[in-house]
């Protein structure tokens, strides 16, 4: 079981740069696959980027080329460099974690955080 904590949430004009962290505390984090979600008010969570235990990764093609998720296994974390930020990247940011490398569905992922805000203003 993890308990995941992200940070790294604010305001940023557009075109700035974010690097939100997850903390996870727990065992066997290095076996977890581990994403990043995000959600508007009023609308579905949806993926972002994911990495498994070797650091394996995939995008949402609205993160490919702005977006790097990380994650170092020996301090439990998990990071997302978001930069050249744009005002529809403004949302609820979520981290979370689950047994499988497969895609980017929320329902493949089984324990989450409280989430960090994003506000991007243009």
């Amino acid at each position: 079981q993890l308990h995941l904590v992200e940070t790294g949430g604010g305001s940023v004009e557009a075109g700035g740069s974010l690097t939100l962290s997850c903390a996870a505390f727990g065992d066997l984090y290095s076996s977890y696959s581990m994403g990043w979600f995000r959600q508007i008010q009023g609308k579905e969570r949806e993926g972002v980027a994911i990495i498994d235990g070797d650091s394996n990764t995939d995008y949402a093609d609205s993160a490919s080329g702005r977006f790097t998720i990380s994650r170092d296994n020996a301090k439990n974390a998990l990071y997302l460099q978001m930069n050249s930020l744009k005002p529809e990247d403004t949302a609820m940011y979520y981290c979370a974690a689950g047994p499988f490398y497969s895609g980017l569905a929320a329902s493949d992922f089984n324990y989450w955080g409280q989430g960090t805000q994003v506000t991007v203003s243009s």
